[in-house]
Parts: structure tokens; C-alpha cells; sequence
């Protein structure tokens, strides 16, 4: 987070224009306070509208999370804790790393073959198991 909107690599800052954050009142306990302070925060950025490169919108689209909607919205919530500061460094924090775990891309898998020794060995396990079996028979 610095002064030009929120940081999510070195190529990658989304300007603060983008990004609508809203207090609203708490859920939940919290004596007197709950009813009087608006303390949570409601965090709403539109993917499709954003500035983020294509291929970051796309893989953002893709993700099956509950936090984004039908319309390419990421909607979140943030109140865990009582302080309305607090709430908005976790929402922009959550935000943050969703974005990054999107773009987070699989090693791709390289496909390795067993070698000669490691065969014998499992056939020769195999052997062995079964005469072990075998064994358990009646006697004749």
C-alpha cells in the first residue's frame, strides 16, 4: 500500500480510483459500540473495469471464490477487528493477496519413469508378499 493505490508486485498497483471502500456497521458483538460506530469495512473493485493486465483479469475471472460475483465484482468484507483502520488494512490486504494467488501459476509437471532397480524391487516385494500368503494355507 503506498501513496499511488495498493502494491501487488513490482509491475502491478491498482490505483486507489478503483478500489470503493465503504464503512458500514459491524455484525455481531460488541456491546454499546455495535449500534453507534461503523467499524467494519465493505470493499468493492471491478475487475472488468480495472487496470490490471488482461491476463491477470482473466485468471481473476477464473477463480471459483464466493467473494466474487456474477459480474466480475470482488466484494469484501472486512470486520474482524474493532477499529475501522484495522479493517480497512485487512480488507486491501485480502484483496491483495486474492489478486496474487491468481496469478500464481503450477510448476508444470515433468513426467519421470521408474527406473530398472526400483521395478525389480517391486516385483521382487511382490513375490515375497505372496509366497508369505501361500504360507498361510493348511498344512497337508
Amino acid at each position: 500500500m503506498n501513496a499511488n493505490g495498493l502494491y501487488i508486485n513490482h509491475r502491478i498497483t491498482i490505483p486507489w480510483a478503483e478500489v470503493t471502500l465503504k464503512a458500514i456497521r459491524a455484525q455481531g458483538a460488541g456491546g454499546q459500540n455495535v449500534n453507534k460506530v461503523a467499524s467494519a469495512i465493505h470493499l468493492r473493485f471491478d475487475v472488468r473495469r480495472s487496470s490490471l493486465p488482461e491476463d491477470v483479469k482473466e485468471e481473476v475471472l477464473k477463480l471459483d471464490d464466493q467473494r466474487l460475483t456474477q459480474d466480475g465484482t470482488i466484494i469484501i468484507k472486512a470486520q474482524r477487528f474493532r477499529t475501522q483502520e484495522k479493517n480497512r488494512e485487512d480488507a486491501l490486504q485480502r484483496l491483495q493477496q486474492l489478486i496474487r494467488f491468481a496469478m500464481k501459476k503450477d510448476k508444470p509437471r515433468v513426467a519421470t519413469r521408474p527406473t530398472k532397480a526400483s521395478q525389480r524391487r517391486r516385483v521382487d516385494k511382490k513375490v515375497h508378499r505372496g509366497q508369505i500368503k501361500s504360507m498361510r494355507g493348511k498344512v497337508q
